[in-house]
Protein backbone atom coordinates (compact mmCIF):
# COMPACT_ATOMS: atom_id res chain seq x y z
CA UNK A 1 0.00 0.00 0.00
CA UNK A 2 0.92 3.29 -0.63
CA UNK A 3 2.43 5.29 2.66
CA UNK A 4 1.07 7.57 4.48
CA UNK A 5 3.01 11.02 5.01
CA UNK A 6 4.61 10.95 8.04
CA UNK A 7 4.10 13.44 10.67
CA UNK A 8 6.21 16.54 11.68
CA UNK A 9 7.56 16.17 15.55
CA UNK A 10 5.98 19.90 16.05
CA UNK A 11 2.61 18.95 14.91
CA UNK A 12 2.36 14.80 16.23
CA UNK A 13 3.49 16.20 19.74
CA UNK A 14 0.73 18.74 20.11
CA UNK A 15 -1.41 18.36 23.02
CA UNK A 16 -4.66 19.32 21.71
CA UNK A 17 -4.60 15.77 20.14
CA UNK A 18 -5.79 14.48 23.27
CA UNK A 19 -8.92 13.10 23.06
CA UNK A 20 -10.12 14.16 26.46
CA UNK A 21 -10.18 18.07 25.36
CA UNK A 22 -13.10 19.72 24.21
CA UNK A 23 -14.50 20.43 20.75
CA UNK A 24 -13.87 24.10 20.91
CA UNK A 25 -10.28 23.71 22.39
CA UNK A 26 -9.46 20.78 19.56
CA UNK A 27 -11.04 22.97 16.76
CA UNK A 28 -8.49 26.04 17.83
CA UNK A 29 -5.23 23.80 18.77
CA UNK A 30 -5.48 20.28 16.98
CA UNK A 31 -2.84 20.25 14.16
CA UNK A 32 -0.64 22.99 15.10
CA UNK A 33 1.58 24.21 17.15
CA UNK A 34 4.13 27.62 17.64
CA UNK A 35 6.10 27.69 14.50
CA UNK A 36 9.07 26.51 15.54
CA UNK A 37 11.69 28.26 13.60
CA UNK A 38 10.19 32.29 14.52
CA UNK A 39 7.31 30.92 17.18
CA UNK A 40 4.54 32.60 15.15
CA UNK A 41 1.24 31.31 16.84
CA UNK A 42 -0.21 30.84 13.08
CA UNK A 43 0.81 27.91 10.96
CA UNK A 44 3.01 29.65 8.12
CA UNK A 45 1.89 29.10 4.79
CA UNK A 46 4.57 27.02 2.88
CA UNK A 47 4.28 28.00 -0.36
CA UNK A 48 6.28 25.55 -2.02
CA UNK A 49 7.12 23.20 -4.74
CA UNK A 50 9.89 21.06 -2.90
CA UNK A 51 11.41 20.54 -0.19
CA UNK A 52 15.43 20.17 0.13
CA UNK A 53 17.08 16.65 1.70
CA UNK A 54 19.66 16.39 3.90
CA UNK A 55 20.91 13.25 2.44
CA UNK A 56 19.84 10.30 0.19
CA UNK A 57 19.36 8.17 3.03
CA UNK A 58 17.42 10.63 4.88
CA UNK A 59 15.04 11.08 2.41
CA UNK A 60 11.64 11.89 3.43
CA UNK A 61 12.95 11.91 7.04
CA UNK A 62 11.20 15.69 7.30
CA UNK A 63 8.45 14.42 6.00
CA UNK A 64 7.89 16.21 2.85
CA UNK A 65 9.37 16.05 -0.59
CA UNK A 66 7.06 17.64 -3.40
CA UNK A 67 3.79 19.72 -2.65
CA UNK A 68 1.61 17.81 -5.08
CA UNK A 69 2.33 14.84 -2.28
CA UNK A 70 1.84 16.62 0.85
CA UNK A 71 2.67 20.13 2.58
CA UNK A 72 3.24 21.09 5.59
CA UNK A 73 0.09 23.94 5.97
CA UNK A 74 -2.18 21.15 4.15
CA UNK A 75 -0.89 18.48 6.65
CA UNK A 76 -1.65 20.71 9.67
CA UNK A 77 -5.59 21.37 8.48
CA UNK A 78 -5.47 17.50 7.46
CA UNK A 79 -4.96 16.24 11.12
CA UNK A 80 -6.85 18.92 12.21
CA UNK A 81 -10.33 17.57 10.66
CA UNK A 82 -8.92 14.03 11.39
CA UNK A 83 -8.70 15.10 15.16
CA UNK A 84 -12.31 16.61 15.17
CA UNK A 85 -14.04 13.60 13.26
CA UNK A 86 -12.27 10.97 15.51
CA UNK A 87 -10.44 9.55 12.04
CA UNK A 88 -7.02 8.23 11.90
CA UNK A 89 -5.88 10.07 9.06
CA UNK A 90 -7.56 12.91 6.18
CA UNK A 91 -6.32 14.11 2.94
CA UNK A 92 -7.26 17.46 1.60
CA UNK A 93 -8.45 18.08 -1.60
CA UNK A 94 -8.71 21.41 -4.18
CA UNK A 95 -12.48 21.12 -3.80
CA UNK A 96 -15.35 19.40 -2.54
CA UNK A 97 -16.39 17.45 -5.53
CA UNK A 98 -12.66 16.25 -5.92
CA UNK A 99 -12.94 14.83 -2.33
CA UNK A 100 -16.24 13.25 -3.71
CA UNK A 101 -14.27 11.66 -6.48
CA UNK A 102 -11.13 10.88 -4.70
CA UNK A 103 -13.73 8.25 -2.48
CA UNK A 104 -14.99 6.95 -5.74
CA UNK A 105 -11.27 6.15 -7.45
CA UNK A 106 -10.35 4.63 -3.73
CA UNK A 107 -12.82 2.19 -3.41
CA UNK A 108 -14.50 1.46 -7.31
CA UNK A 109 -13.30 -0.28 -10.20
CA UNK A 110 -14.69 -1.03 -13.66
CA UNK A 111 -17.61 -3.73 -13.06
CA UNK A 112 -17.87 -2.47 -9.49
CA UNK A 113 -20.90 -1.73 -8.03
CA UNK A 114 -22.38 1.59 -5.51
CA UNK A 115 -25.48 2.38 -3.81
CA UNK A 116 -25.18 6.23 -3.70
CA UNK A 117 -28.46 8.74 -1.53
CA UNK A 118 -31.12 8.93 -4.15
CA UNK A 119 -31.01 12.41 -3.12
CA UNK A 120 -26.80 14.18 -3.54
CA UNK A 121 -25.98 17.25 -5.13
CA UNK A 122 -25.92 17.70 -7.78
CA UNK A 123 -22.08 17.39 -9.02
CA UNK A 124 -22.07 14.00 -7.28
CA UNK A 125 -25.31 12.64 -9.55
CA UNK A 126 -23.52 14.14 -12.63
CA UNK A 127 -19.83 12.60 -11.25
CA UNK A 128 -21.41 9.12 -11.42
CA UNK A 129 -24.20 9.45 -14.24
CA UNK A 130 -22.16 11.17 -16.67
CA UNK A 131 -18.12 10.50 -16.19
CA UNK A 132 -17.85 6.80 -13.83
CA UNK A 133 -20.48 5.45 -15.24
CA UNK A 134 -18.82 5.42 -18.59
CA UNK A 135 -15.73 3.54 -17.31
CA UNK A 136 -17.97 0.52 -16.31
CA UNK A 137 -18.88 1.35 -12.85
CA UNK A 138 -22.34 0.66 -11.96
CA UNK A 139 -24.90 3.12 -9.53
CA UNK A 140 -27.86 2.76 -7.75
CA UNK A 141 -29.44 5.62 -6.22
CA UNK A 142 -31.63 4.89 -3.78
CA UNK A 143 -34.37 6.27 -0.69
CA UNK A 144 -31.52 6.04 2.11
CA UNK A 145 -34.72 6.52 4.53
CA UNK A 146 -35.69 3.45 3.71
CA UNK A 147 -33.47 0.97 5.29
CA UNK A 148 -35.21 -1.87 3.17
CA UNK A 149 -35.06 -0.59 0.08
CA UNK A 150 -31.04 0.51 0.91
CA UNK A 151 -30.47 -3.57 1.61
CA UNK A 152 -32.81 -5.08 -1.20
CA UNK A 153 -29.87 -2.59 -3.31
CA UNK A 154 -27.23 -4.45 -2.43
CA UNK A 155 -25.43 -6.68 -5.18
CA UNK A 156 -22.22 -9.25 -4.78
CA UNK A 157 -20.27 -6.93 -6.70
CA UNK A 158 -21.41 -3.65 -4.47
CA UNK A 159 -18.04 -2.15 -2.79
CA UNK A 160 -19.31 1.32 -1.89
CA UNK A 161 -22.37 3.45 0.10
CA UNK A 162 -22.39 7.40 -0.13
CA UNK A 163 -24.69 8.49 2.04
CA UNK A 164 -25.12 12.05 1.84
CA UNK A 165 -27.31 13.43 5.56
CA UNK A 166 -28.46 15.37 5.26
CA UNK A 167 -29.15 15.61 1.65
CA UNK A 168 -29.01 18.49 -0.44
CA UNK A 169 -31.06 20.38 -0.72
CA UNK A 170 -34.37 18.41 0.52
CA UNK A 171 -32.85 17.98 4.21
CA UNK A 172 -33.61 14.00 3.62
CA UNK A 173 -31.69 12.55 6.48
CA UNK A 174 -30.77 8.62 6.56
CA UNK A 175 -29.85 6.40 9.58
CA UNK A 176 -25.71 6.14 9.33
CA UNK A 177 -25.57 3.57 12.25
CA UNK A 178 -28.31 1.21 10.59
CA UNK A 179 -26.77 1.88 6.82
CA UNK A 180 -23.15 1.25 8.19
CA UNK A 181 -24.56 -2.40 8.90
CA UNK A 182 -25.69 -2.63 5.99
CA UNK A 183 -22.49 -1.90 4.64
CA UNK A 184 -20.60 -4.00 6.54
CA UNK A 185 -22.50 -7.25 5.77
CA UNK A 186 -21.92 -6.46 2.30
CA UNK A 187 -18.26 -6.28 2.53
CA UNK A 188 -18.55 -2.84 1.53
CA UNK A 189 -17.34 0.96 2.44
CA UNK A 190 -19.79 3.11 3.85
CA UNK A 191 -18.87 7.16 2.83
CA UNK A 192 -21.04 9.86 4.57
CA UNK A 193 -20.95 13.19 2.93
CA UNK A 194 -21.21 15.41 6.56
CA UNK A 195 -20.98 19.07 4.93
CA UNK A 196 -24.45 20.13 6.32
CA UNK A 197 -23.63 19.48 9.81
CA UNK A 198 -19.79 19.07 10.32
CA UNK A 199 -18.37 17.11 12.70
CA UNK A 200 -19.43 19.46 15.67
CA UNK A 201 -22.87 18.28 14.94
CA UNK A 202 -22.59 14.70 13.56
CA UNK A 203 -20.04 12.41 13.60
CA UNK A 204 -20.10 9.54 11.15
CA UNK A 205 -17.30 7.48 11.94
CA UNK A 206 -18.78 7.21 15.68
CA UNK A 207 -21.60 5.85 13.69
CA UNK A 208 -19.89 3.02 12.27
CA UNK A 209 -19.24 4.85 9.14
CA UNK A 210 -15.73 4.07 6.85
CA UNK A 211 -15.07 7.34 5.48
CA UNK A 212 -16.54 11.27 6.41
CA UNK A 213 -16.55 13.49 3.31
CA UNK A 214 -16.74 17.09 3.37
CA UNK A 215 -16.87 20.17 1.21
CA UNK A 216 -14.90 22.49 3.60
CA UNK A 217 -15.77 25.40 1.32
CA UNK A 218 -19.22 25.10 2.75
CA UNK A 219 -19.17 25.37 7.40
CA UNK A 220 -15.57 25.06 7.92
CA UNK A 221 -14.13 27.92 6.02
CA UNK A 222 -17.54 29.44 7.09
CA UNK A 223 -16.40 32.88 5.07
CA UNK A 224 -16.94 32.77 0.70
CA UNK A 225 -12.89 32.74 0.75
CA UNK A 226 -11.95 29.22 -0.65
CA UNK A 227 -13.39 26.08 -2.34
CA UNK A 228 -11.48 22.77 -0.72
CA UNK A 229 -12.75 19.01 -0.05
CA UNK A 230 -11.36 16.76 2.72
CA UNK A 231 -11.94 12.63 3.10
CA UNK A 232 -11.83 11.44 6.95
CA UNK A 233 -10.98 7.84 7.52
CA UNK A 234 -11.58 5.61 10.40
CA UNK A 235 -8.67 3.02 9.79
CA UNK A 236 -4.99 3.25 7.82
CA UNK A 237 -6.09 0.87 5.38
CA UNK A 238 -9.07 3.28 4.08
CA UNK A 239 -6.90 6.59 4.62
CA UNK A 240 -4.12 4.69 2.58
CA UNK A 241 -6.29 4.17 -0.21
CA UNK A 242 -7.44 7.95 -0.87
CA UNK A 243 -3.95 9.37 -0.57
CA UNK A 244 -2.83 7.40 -3.18
CA UNK A 245 -5.80 9.03 -5.09
CA UNK A 246 -4.80 12.22 -3.95
CA UNK A 247 -1.51 12.00 -4.55
CA UNK A 248 -1.57 10.49 -7.87
CA UNK A 249 -4.32 12.72 -9.22
CA UNK A 250 -2.84 15.72 -8.41
CA UNK A 251 -5.68 16.56 -6.33
CA UNK A 252 -4.76 17.78 -2.66
CA UNK A 253 -5.76 21.48 -1.46
CA UNK A 254 -3.39 23.99 -2.04
CA UNK A 255 -1.31 25.70 1.04
CA UNK A 256 -3.38 29.00 0.88
CA UNK A 257 -5.99 27.63 0.89
CA UNK A 258 -5.51 25.19 3.57
CA UNK A 259 -4.41 28.22 5.88
CA UNK A 260 -7.86 30.29 5.13
CA UNK A 261 -9.73 27.17 6.58
CA UNK A 262 -7.22 26.42 9.25
CA UNK A 263 -8.65 30.52 10.14
CA UNK A 264 -12.40 29.67 9.53
CA UNK A 265 -11.91 26.34 12.14
CA UNK A 266 -11.42 28.09 14.89
CA UNK A 267 -14.83 29.55 14.79
CA UNK A 268 -16.76 26.59 13.52
CA UNK A 269 -18.77 25.61 16.77
CA UNK A 270 -19.87 29.20 17.33
CA UNK A 271 -20.41 29.99 13.33
CA UNK A 272 -22.89 27.10 13.89
CA UNK A 273 -24.55 27.62 16.94
CA UNK A 274 -25.53 30.99 15.97
CA UNK A 275 -26.71 29.90 12.41
CA UNK A 276 -28.84 26.89 13.52
CA UNK A 277 -30.50 29.27 16.21
CA UNK A 278 -31.52 31.92 13.27
CA UNK A 279 -32.29 28.83 10.99
CA UNK A 280 -34.84 27.54 13.76
CA UNK A 281 -36.25 30.96 14.27
CA UNK A 282 -37.08 31.33 10.83
CA UNK A 283 -38.04 27.74 10.20
CA UNK A 284 -40.74 28.27 12.83
CA UNK A 285 -41.40 31.81 10.97
CA UNK A 286 -42.06 30.78 7.83
CA UNK A 287 -43.97 27.65 9.20
CA UNK A 288 -47.01 30.27 10.46
CA UNK A 289 -46.60 32.04 7.29
CA UNK A 290 -50.23 32.44 5.04
CA UNK A 291 -47.99 32.78 1.93
CA UNK A 292 -45.58 29.55 2.94
CA UNK A 293 -46.86 26.23 2.08
CA UNK A 294 -44.42 23.70 3.23
CA UNK A 295 -41.19 24.37 5.61
CA UNK A 296 -38.45 21.68 5.89
CA UNK A 297 -35.60 21.80 8.70
CA UNK A 298 -34.81 19.14 11.03
CA UNK A 299 -35.27 20.88 14.02
CA UNK A 300 -39.31 21.23 13.48
CA UNK A 301 -41.72 18.79 14.89
CA UNK A 302 -43.21 18.27 11.15
CA UNK A 303 -40.08 17.07 9.87
CA UNK A 304 -40.27 13.28 8.75
CA UNK A 305 -36.99 12.60 10.22
CA UNK A 306 -36.78 14.59 13.61
CA UNK A 307 -36.63 11.87 15.85
CA UNK A 308 -33.98 10.18 13.64
CA UNK A 309 -32.03 13.81 13.26
CA UNK A 310 -32.55 14.04 17.14
CA UNK A 311 -30.84 11.13 17.97
CA UNK A 312 -28.12 10.73 15.54
CA UNK A 313 -26.59 14.41 15.54
CA UNK A 314 -26.79 16.90 18.58
CA UNK A 315 -27.70 20.06 16.27
CA UNK A 316 -29.97 20.36 13.32
CA UNK A 317 -27.77 22.43 11.49
CA UNK A 318 -28.80 26.28 9.23
CA UNK A 319 -29.85 24.62 6.11
CA UNK A 320 -33.89 24.41 5.40
CA UNK A 321 -36.20 24.91 2.25
CA UNK A 322 -39.23 25.82 1.82
CA UNK A 323 -42.22 26.44 -0.87
CA UNK A 324 -43.97 29.54 -1.82
CA UNK A 325 -47.97 29.43 -2.32
CA UNK A 326 -47.70 30.03 -6.01
CA UNK A 327 -44.78 27.52 -6.93
CA UNK A 328 -42.08 28.54 -9.60
CA UNK A 329 -42.68 31.90 -10.37
CA UNK A 330 -43.59 33.07 -6.76
CA UNK A 331 -40.90 31.58 -5.71
CA UNK A 332 -38.41 33.38 -8.59
CA UNK A 333 -40.14 36.63 -7.55
CA UNK A 334 -39.10 36.34 -4.02
CA UNK A 335 -35.52 35.42 -4.57
CA UNK A 336 -35.25 38.25 -7.41
CA UNK A 337 -36.71 40.44 -4.96
CA UNK A 338 -35.48 39.63 -1.42
CA UNK A 339 -32.80 41.73 0.38
CA UNK A 340 -30.54 41.05 2.99
CA UNK A 341 -29.68 36.80 1.42
CA UNK A 342 -27.52 37.19 -1.30
CA UNK A 343 -28.93 34.93 -4.20
CA UNK A 344 -25.93 32.50 -4.89
CA UNK A 345 -25.17 29.04 -4.80
CA UNK A 346 -23.10 28.33 -1.79
CA UNK A 347 -23.87 27.15 1.51
CA UNK A 348 -22.62 27.58 5.20
CA UNK A 349 -20.85 31.45 4.99
CA UNK A 350 -21.68 33.84 7.57
CA UNK A 351 -23.48 35.66 5.00
CA UNK A 352 -27.51 34.42 4.77
CA UNK A 353 -27.57 32.41 1.15
CA UNK A 354 -30.45 31.73 -0.83
CA UNK A 355 -30.88 29.37 -3.90
CA UNK A 356 -32.94 27.68 -6.57
CA UNK A 357 -31.55 24.55 -7.01
CA UNK A 358 -33.57 23.43 -10.01
CA UNK A 359 -32.00 26.05 -12.18
CA UNK A 360 -29.04 26.37 -9.81
CA UNK A 361 -26.98 23.50 -8.11
CA UNK A 362 -28.89 20.64 -9.41
CA UNK A 363 -29.58 22.15 -12.75
CA UNK A 364 -27.67 18.73 -13.94
CA UNK A 365 -30.43 16.45 -12.59
CA UNK A 366 -32.97 15.52 -15.22
CA UNK A 367 -36.71 16.44 -14.36
CA UNK A 368 -37.93 13.41 -13.94
CA UNK A 369 -35.83 12.66 -11.66
CA UNK A 370 -35.49 15.38 -9.67
CA UNK A 371 -39.71 15.43 -9.32
CA UNK A 372 -39.09 11.79 -8.07
CA UNK A 373 -36.92 12.32 -4.99
CA UNK A 374 -38.60 15.68 -4.00
CA UNK A 375 -36.35 18.71 -5.88
CA UNK A 376 -39.67 20.74 -6.74
CA UNK A 377 -39.62 23.81 -9.00
CA UNK A 378 -40.80 25.92 -6.23
CA UNK A 379 -38.37 24.70 -3.81
CA UNK A 380 -36.96 27.96 -2.38
CA UNK A 381 -33.14 26.39 -0.55
CA UNK A 382 -31.54 28.84 2.42
CA UNK A 383 -27.98 28.91 4.45
CA UNK A 384 -29.20 30.92 7.41
CA UNK A 385 -26.08 32.93 8.31
CA UNK A 386 -25.09 35.16 11.45
CA UNK A 387 -26.92 38.40 10.72
CA UNK A 388 -29.50 39.84 13.12
CA UNK A 389 -32.61 37.67 13.04
CA UNK A 390 -34.81 40.63 13.02
CA UNK A 391 -33.32 41.87 9.44
CA UNK A 392 -33.54 37.46 8.27
CA UNK A 393 -37.37 37.61 9.34
CA UNK A 394 -38.18 41.19 7.86
CA UNK A 395 -36.33 40.49 4.66
CA UNK A 396 -38.16 37.52 4.33
CA UNK A 397 -41.86 39.04 5.23
CA UNK A 398 -41.03 41.73 2.65
CA UNK A 399 -40.34 39.61 -0.03
CA UNK A 400 -43.43 37.41 0.54
CA UNK A 401 -45.27 40.25 0.75
CA UNK A 402 -44.49 40.89 -3.16
CA UNK A 403 -45.59 37.30 -4.49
Amino acid sequence: MYYLRPISDAIAANPAREKDMGFRTRQIHAGVTPDPLTGSILTPIYQTTTYVQPSVDEYMSRGFTYSRSGNPTVRALELKLADLEGGVDCSCFGTGMAAVQGVMLAFLNAGDHAIISDVAYGGTYRLCTKILSRFGVEFTFVDGSNLDDVAAAVRDNTTLFLTETPANPTMKCSDIAAISKIAKKAGAVHAVDNTFLTPYYQRPLELGADVSIHSTTKYMDGHNATVGGAVISATQEHAEAVLFIQNSTGSIMSPQVAWLTLQGCKTLSLRMDAQSANAMAIARHLEGHPKVKQVCYPGLESFAQHELSSRQATGYGAMLWFEVEGGLESGKKLMDNIDVFSLAENLGSVESLITHPVTMTHAAVEEAERIRVGIIDGLVRVSVGLEDIEDLIGALDKALDLV
